[in-house]
């Protein structure tokens, strides 16, 4: 070892980030240097600090200023669910490989901005601040980022599995079918002849309810992918709804 030695045990649900010695939660020695801060060592074993709940050094709450000595054994947990997010209302920020989520978010009516072109991490962080936005990604470099308002990593690549993790853990009031999947803007109800003029033939005929976005101006109906959407919304809202939290 290069240097004095403290004792890391990592919360399981962590065990992703970390290598091998450190999966499982069981403590594991790790080198440190006497001068960076334990939330340093820690996103040098890989773990966001968006992912970290609380530190423990010694059996005692700390924070990630802390600088370790020689012989502490740090306790890295997991963020405790559903997590708190104060000081602002909660909405968030997607990048721009999680679209399909960003979609089934916005159709269950919870604020969701997103990035369909690559802004770049810079940009995207800043963003997270100017507008308080939880911001969502599975680039652990971008959850690094001091700039950011909040983050939070999705831990799955299916889009139904990332819907529930952030459901599960943020608990967002939903609202389905009340704004916009393309632009995140609210919904309005529209008349039909409000929005004829944008309607082809076959849909004017057969459709009478309508619905449209106060941003974008895009128009909403009961087209042919609504059972399958509308599955999507209730089997989330079974779950994650008012009622499942009673």
């Amino acid at each position: 070892m290069n240097g004095p030695e403290i004792l890391v045990q990592v919360a399981p649900e962590l065990g992703l980030f970390v290598p091998r010695a450190f999966r499982g939660g069981a403590p594991a020695p790790l080198a440190v240097d006497g001068v960076s801060t334990l939330g340093h060592v820690v996103e040098s074993l890989g773990v966001p600090l968006t992912e970290v709940g609380t530190l423990l050094v010694d059996g005692a709450e700390t924070g990630a200023a802390h600088i370790p000595a020689a012989g502490e054994r740090a306790e890295v947990r997991a963020v405790t669910r559903p997590q708190e997010v104060p000081g602002a209302p909660l909405r968030f920020l997607l990048d721009v490989h999680l679209g399909t989520l960003a979609r089934r978010m916005r159709l269950l009516g919870v604020d969701t901005a997103y990035e369909a072109v690559d802004i770049g991490d810079p940009a995207l962080a800043a963003r997270s601040a100017a507008e308080q936005r939880v911001m969502l990604s599975r680039d652990r470099g971008l959850l690094r980022r001091r700039e950011l308002w909040a983050g939070a990593y999705v831990y799955s690549d299916r889009p139904d599995d990332q819907l529930r993790d952030v459901l599960g853990r943020f608990a967002p009031e939903l609202r389905p079918w009340t704004r916009c999947a393309a632009c995140n803007g609210t919904l309005s109800e529209a008349r039909k002849e409000e929005v004829a003029d944008r309607l082809q033939g076959g849909t004017r005929a057969a459709y009478d309810v309508f619905a449209q976005c106060d941003l974008c101006a895009r128009v909403y109906w009961r087209g042919a992918h609504h059972d399958r959407l509308e599955a999507m919304v209730g089997a989330a809202m079974a779950e994650f709804g008012p009622s499942s939290r009673a």
